[in-house]
């Protein structure tokens, strides 16, 4: 029998006749009422969607299928300031915004399948029976979350992943340091979620998908609270302290080095692009405005009693600087 890791990255999907998928959606009939669970049912039980067709680029890139229209506008997206975006026909335009959307679907779907598994592990790190109560809960708003999502997105195609962001959650939901995941995964990450959530369901334009991402917000936020609170009781180790340290780290790297997604989504359509052209286009996105906002925000997260350390420590590398244009580019 295959040992799956704890994200659930690499989870195949049940046959769509499989008797457990009726039990699945009968289940969420009680959470989300039966006309949303039948959507939802009928969303899973569909053959994969067809690509949609793209004959003006039948060599070029395949893109992912994303139903009548991007969520999310070029203005969202900080393309509505990039030149090679702007002067690219209509086509290539819907191109890179369709491969943008789907990029954030993708993620928020990965991000919802890891919180599924850490919330059924936190249940067996639990202290008390109202701690394992509450990571029970938790673990269902993450499935109903998960389902959600799947309305939206072609989930046949999302068995695994290399994005680098995913990878360092997934290696980090299989540590057994409950410190280092209250703090980093509830307090840091579901408070960064809140915002993050927020704001593409302001921009969406669906308005199917923003009341969605809507009714994440006071799940995301129950979560995140009860992280902060568990976590003012625990006592953090220097080891648990370096962890968390190395850890974000790597996080906020990501952050500045700013929106990397949405270059490689021009690169991907456009073709080949310069080292000159790449930082052109990270000044046009204002790059260390974007980045800078952020991380500020995730400082502020970092904040407590039991992490002024870690919070110093992290200043003093510079974590918490965006990186310039120029730099962005590897």
């Amino acid at each position: 029998m295959t040992n799956h890791k704890i994200a659930g990255f690499d989870l195949p999907h049940a046959h769509t006749q499989d008797k457990l998928r009726r039990v699945l959606f009968s289940a969420l009939e009680s959470r989300l009422g039966k006309t949303d669970a039948e959507n939802l049912s009928k969303t899973f039980s569909m053959s994969p969607p067809p690509l949609i067709p793209t004959p003006w680029r039948s060599w070029g890139p395949r893109v992912p299928h994303l139903p009548l229209s991007s969520y999310w506008d070029a203005k969202h997206f900080g393309l509505d300031k990039v030149s090679i975006f702007k002067e690219a026909c209509i086509e290539e335009q819907a191109e890179i915004l369709h491969l943008c959307s789907y990029g954030l679907l993708a993620e928020a779907y990965f991000i919802e399948q890891a919180g599924v598994g850490y919330m059924a592990k936190m249940v067996t790190l639990a202290e008390t029976t109202e701690e394992r109560m509450l990571y029970a809960l938790f673990s269902s708003d993450e499935v109903t979350h998960l389902a959600q999502i799947s309305e939206f997105i072609d989930t046949s195609e999302l068995v695994g992943t290399d994005d680098p962001f995913l990878r360092l959650l997934g290696d980090l939901v299989e540590s057994s340091d409950k410190s280092v995941l209250l703090f980093i995964l509830q307090v840091v990450l579901e408070g960064w979620g809140l915002s993050h959530y927020r704001s593409l369901a302001k921009d969406c334009h669906s308005s199917d998908l923003s009341a969605v991402l809507c009714g994440f917000l006071q799940d995301e936020s129950r979560h995140h609270s009860t992280g902060v609170t568990l976590f003012d009781r625990v006592a953090v180790t220097k080891s648990s302290q370096q962890t968390m340290i190395e850890t974000l780290a790597l996080f906020l790297q990501m952050v500045q080095v700013g929106p990397q997604s949405v270059v490689a989504a021009i690169e991907k359509v456009k073709g080949y692009l310069s080292l000159a052209q790449k930082v052109k286009i990270f000044e046009e996105l204002e790059t260390e405005i974007h980045s800078g906002t952020r991380l500020q925000l995730l400082r502020s997260l970092m904040r407590s009693p039991n992490t002024e350390v870690i919070v110093e420590e992290l200043s003093c590398r510079g974590a918490f600087q965006p990186f310039p244009a120029n730099k962005c580019v590897f």
